[in-house]
């Protein structure tokens, strides 16, 4: 894994990371001290930050330093957000292709 990868990983989560917790990329430069330009920079991997800022990230996004460093994956509480983030109708299509899914492993796995 390059320095580059590592940025862009991290600059993923934090705006994944930034957008459950509903703040905008100014909301969250307000709380950090930091200027927007910042955070965006970050979040598009152009920048990389100092071990005390991103302790001060991690505590602002309420998740551990880990969280912000690790490739993303799908997790339980990824789809309740995106759930929550669009539209009754967009909840309840996404809810439908969830539970199909299961299904079909279900059915494959356990059959």
């Amino acid at each position: 894994m390059t320095e580059s990868d590592l940025r862009t990983i991290l600059g993923s989560n934090v705006k994944k990371h930034r957008t459950i917790k509903g703040f905008s990329q100014a909301k969250l430069a307000e709380i950090l001290d930091l200027s927007p330009n910042f955070i965006s920079e970050i979040e598009t991997g152009k920048r990389w930050l100092s071990s005390d800022t991103l302790v001060k990230l991690s505590e602002a996004l309420n998740v551990e330093i880990y969280e912000l460093l690790l490739p993303q994956q799908i997790t339980t509480n990824d789809i309740s957000a995106f759930i929550h983030t669009y539209t009754e109708k967009a909840s309840a299509i996404a809810s439908e292709a969830v539970i199909k899914s299961l299904e079909t492993l279900r059915k494959q796995y356990i059959n």
